[in-house]
């Protein structure tokens, strides 16, 4: 046997024997003739796959084309393959595979791929000639993604492949070429002799194909280092920038910083404009030196130094910067050698302490150094350092946040440097200059990192703050979930029903985010990923559109509908395609309830509660509610507000919960309030004690073309006792309040029109007291020690407390009828009264206490037939106002339908009296009685 195949053999049988058991692997390669992946360990595959595949000059090949010739694996007399340096351990299996061209032709290697990059795998190789990110994530079924990975390894080659729950991972990276090899940044240029070294990594996962990308990049930092100091990050001065999602860097020359024409300071001005843009920047950054350092000798510490005002002028904003929220940072060129001599670390610790800056942009860096760190430390705590670059894996220890450079101007869908270490602080450089940028922001929410608007380049378009705005719908997303984004079990990536409509899952105990992007210009609506069935106690919530979510149903699995918005067609393929949103699985923490005009909250736990008038946005004011239980009152809080009612529960800026009620457009709002009277020491003259109780309130009204109040009805309501007029209040009782107040409306418009020069005709003192508003009725109640009462409790009343349809006969029902008139016009009349209880509708007025037949169990009477009564209740429903009437009146329209059905009507009938002025409300046939209180 040759000597190669023997080793491999024999390394193969010793690790089998050292390491069988639960977790021990065994890498079983086949050698008769092929490099083909059979198990691994305990994992099983159903037929033998590739080892690897290969793209030599655009060609892909498979590892099983190799062939075993003088004791080499060669493939078509171009390459020759060794493999070695092979490592075993639990879980785990490495070998380093050298690659050799023994052609005469210069070849270009390229797309090494584990196991093949098969149709059915989850897989990661370079697609087309971008010459900076070409990187794409495969899955079966789907059109390949484009990634960001680190900076060392666009090269790399994943795959995983699975059985069931159990999988294996794995990875090519680049390591070594040599003998004249050119190294690219995808491929290597092998011309004759030339060489490349990678190494193969395979190690075990269990769970679906992203724990496989967990292993790798999360778990093992792309092998890069064996073990992670997480000493920086377990730091809580710098833990801030973690909650940082909003960044500008600014040139000293740039006229929102300072303005040259009128030689003032504007970035206290700029502060405030995004704080009502977008909620304000978190980070700051003043840059002075690039493209002017070297014009002179000066350095770059010399050119912060000269600004106006010097450093002085610049800590006092860093500390108004701070006041408002935002931290301040400067920058380090480490390429500055030839200026001003001064040393770099005590240069920058000089600047930090004159400035009081809170962070150091590192130019052209993509890691820093202790010695950085140490430095800034000497001076305050707190100061981050932020790279310029994104730091790769073996940088992560000594740094905690970084930028995704724009130089990817089109920024890929997925980077998958945020699943590396999702508490490394990532921000996506983005420009103003060039053209819009939706993608920019929406694919920064999308991954769960903030953007840096780096805006050195001159040209701010007139839809600057129509983008900002859209940039602060994406922030909050981030702002209020920020521990999801910061989490380690992040899955991108998740199963979708929808071609071109991704998804990415944020879980944590206490709630799970879902964030979405869309490529589809005329938007979506419709199921999209599968859930678990949801438990009893949580919900879904659209913070996007602000708007709850209803799973879907379908043979025992759950999905989740989403509203995805369109745009226009235009700009697919440009940096402002697309559209974004998120979803929430929350708990129950918030019950809420609209009654009436009131928005009933209860929070379930200790929380800031935030009550918002339509969608939440930034520069919009918002109610704040600290109670547990609270009943907000909507007119007095948003005045004509319709529509939806957001309400938030914060435990600091991170979202608990959220709910939402909408409330239908002209829905009538209960706007007025009923106020206790004066205790009263005995039963007053010519009122009726009303037994306390319950009954179920039924509800009946005429045409709705103005809409009635009629939610939640029929309902149960409970009173104690009270007292209520026996009688209408009549002209003489109304005179005698006259005489008493001197009362005058500010609106006299037919006020007591049916008095003679303001007296009352002879005869009618008796009769009930007509052509009264609304403000008059409520002086007289007010003078007489009472009030108006509810039009639950004249319905109670009225109705003995047993929901009756007229007061002195519980079963009475009265029959209805309609007498055409006309073709087009009908006449109502009801049948089966009797002309003893009460008046039905023969257009004359009777003085109160004319049918005594007609009171009810109580000895309530002029209930029904009599005059309109007017209850306390004001309703608005934000373009109207009406006042509710009960009883009916004496006065029955009969030449059409349309008119108001008078007559005596039943207890549960309702009539709206709409608003319009006192004067205009004033009316022949409305009348009114008083309630009081009964004190216990």
């Amino acid at each position: 046997m040759d000597k190669k195949i023997f080793k491999i053999v024999l390394f193969a049988l010793i690790f089998y024997i050292q390491n069988h058991g639960l977790l021990a692997q065994k890498l079983d390669v086949e050698l008769n003739g092929q490099l083909v992946l059979s198990s691994l360990g305990d994992f099983k595959l159903d037929k033998p796959i590739p080892l690897f595949s290969f793209t030599v000059n655009d060609e892909k090949n498979l590892s099983d084309k190799f062939k075993i010739k003088e004791g080499q694996w060669l493939w078509e007399d171009r390459i020759v393959l060794n493999i070695d340096s092979i490592q075993a351990g639990p879980n785990q299996w490495t070998a380093v595979l050298t690659f050799k061209n023994i052609s005469r032709d210069t070849l270009i290697l390229e797309n090494l791929i584990p196991f093949g990059g098969l149709p059915d795998q989850f897989f990661i190789t370079g697609s087309g000639k971008h010459t900076l990110s070409r990187s794409h994530l495969f899955r079966p079924n789907f059109k390949p993604v484009n990634v960001i990975l680190p900076d060392n390894a666009w090269e790399l080659g994943y795959a995983s492949v699975q059985s069931g729950e159990m999988g294996i991972a794995a990875l090519m990276r680049r390591k070594y070429w040599g003998d004249g090899a050119i190294r690219r940044r995808f491929e290597t240029i092998l011309p004759p002799g030339g060489n490349v070294t990678y190494r193969c990594y395979m190690d075990n996962f269990s769970g679906d194909w992203q724990e496989g990308l967990r292993t790798v990049f999360q778990k093992k930092y792309l092998y890069d280092l064996e073990s992670f100091d997480n000493s920086l990050y377990e730091r809580e001065d710098l833990k801030w920038i973690r909650k940082a999602y909003a960044m500008h860097l600014l040139m000293a020359w740039d006229k929102d910083f300072y303005h040259v024409d009128n030689q003032e300071f504007k970035l206290l001005e700029f502060q405030k404009r995004n704080e009502n843009w977008f909620g304000g920047d978190d980070v700051i950054g003043i840059w002075p030196t690039w493209p002017t350092l070297g014009l002179d000798q000066r350095n770059q510490w010399d050119m912060y130094r000269d600004l106006p005002g010097g450093l002085d002028q610049l800590s006092h904003m860093s500390d108004s910067l701070r006041l408002g929220g935002t931290k301040f940072f400067i920058a380090y060129n480490p390429w500055d050698e030839s200026t001003r001599l001064e040393g770099h670390l005590e240069g920058m610790q000089k600047l930090i302490e004159g400035t009081n800056a809170d962070g150091v942009v590192l130019d052209t860096k993509g890691s820093s150094s202790n010695d950085l760190q140490e430095a800034a430390d000497s001076v305050k705590e707190g100061v981050v350092m932020y790279s310029e670059g994104m730091a790769v894996p073996k940088d992560m220890p000594g740094i905690v946040s970084g930028r995704v450079h724009n130089a990817l101007y089109y920024p890929p869908l997925l980077n998958l440097n945020k699943i590396i270490k999702p508490d490394f602080a990532i921000f996506r450089v983005a420009e103003l200059a060039y053209e819009r940028i939706r993608r920019e922001y929406a694919l920064s929410m999308f991954n769960g990192y903030g953007t840096e608007l780096n805006i050195f380049r001159p040209g701010r378009p007139e839809w600057k703050e129509e983008d900002y705005k859209f940039f602060g719908r994406t922030l909050r997303v981030l702002r209020e979930n920020h521990s999801n984004f910061t989490a380690y079990d992040y899955t991108p990536l998740i199963k979708t029903l929808e071609e071109g409509i991704f998804v990415n899952k944020w879980p944590k105990e206490n709630k799970v985010i879902y964030t979405i992007f869309s490529l589809k210009p005329e938007g979506f609506l419709g199921n999209l990923f599968e859930v678990n069935q949801p438990k009893y106690d949580w919900h879904y919530i659209d913070l996007w559109n602000h708007e709850e979510v209803q799973l879907s149903e379908k043979e025992g699995s759950f999905y989740v509908p989403v509203d995805l918005e369109s745009f226009h067609q235009k700009w697919l393929g440009t940096n402002n395609e697309g559209a974004v949103s998120a979803i929430a699985y929350l708990p129950n923490l918030l019950e809420i309830k609209l009654i009436e005009n009131k928005l009933y909250i209860n929070s379930l736990t200790k929380g800031d509660v935030r009550v918002w008038a339509g969608n939440p946005s930034y520069g919009k004011d918002f109610v704040s509610l600290y109670q547990d239980e609270e009943f907000l009152d909507i007119r007095e809080t948003f005045r004509d507000f319709e529509g939806k009612l957001v309400v938030q529960l914060f435990e600091g800026e991170e979202l608990l919960d959220e709910r939402i009620i909408t409330m239908d457009f002209g829905d009538p709002r209960l706007i007025s309030v009923s106020e206790k009277t004066v205790k009263l020491d005995k039963i007053p003259e010519g009122m009726v004690r009303v037994p306390k109780g319950s009954f179920i309130m039924k509800v009946s009204q005429g045409d709705q073309f103005i809409p009635y109040p009629v939610e939640n009805f029929p309902k149960e309501l409970k009173f104690q006792d009270f007292y209520m007029d026996k009688h209408p209040v009549t002209n003489q009782e109304f005179k005698t309040f006259l005489e008493s107040t001197g009362y005058s409306p500010k609106d006299p418009h037919r006020f007591l029109a049916h008095w003679l020069d303001g007296d009352i005709p002879k005869g009618k003192e008796l009769h009930p007291v007509v052509n009264v508003s609304y403000e008059d009725a409520k002086a007289y109640a007010s003078w007489a020690g009472k009030r108006l009462p509810t039009e639950a409790e004249w319905q109670y009343a009225a109705s003995a407390g047993d929901g009756r349809d007229w007061p002195w006969d519980p079963d009475l029902k009265v029959s209805k009828r309609r007498e055409f008139v006309t073709n087009t016009l009908t006449v109502e009349h009801l049948d089966g009264l009797e002309t003893d209880k009460c008046n039905i509708g023969n257009g004359i007025l009777d003085a109160v206490g004319s049918y005594p037949n007609g009171s009810n169990p109580w000895g309530l009477e002029d209930l029904v037939g009599s005059v309109w009564q007017m209850t306390n209740d004001l309703y608005d429903n934000g373009t109207n106002q009406m006042i509710l009437l009960k009883g009916g009146s004496y006065f029955k329209p009969s030449s059409s339908w349309w008119y108001v059905q008078g007559g005596p009507r039943e207890i549960h009938y309702r009539q709206m009296l709409l608003r319009v002025s006192p004067g205009f409300e004033r009316n022949e046939t409305v009348g009114f009685r008083c309630v009081a209180d009964i004190f216990q």
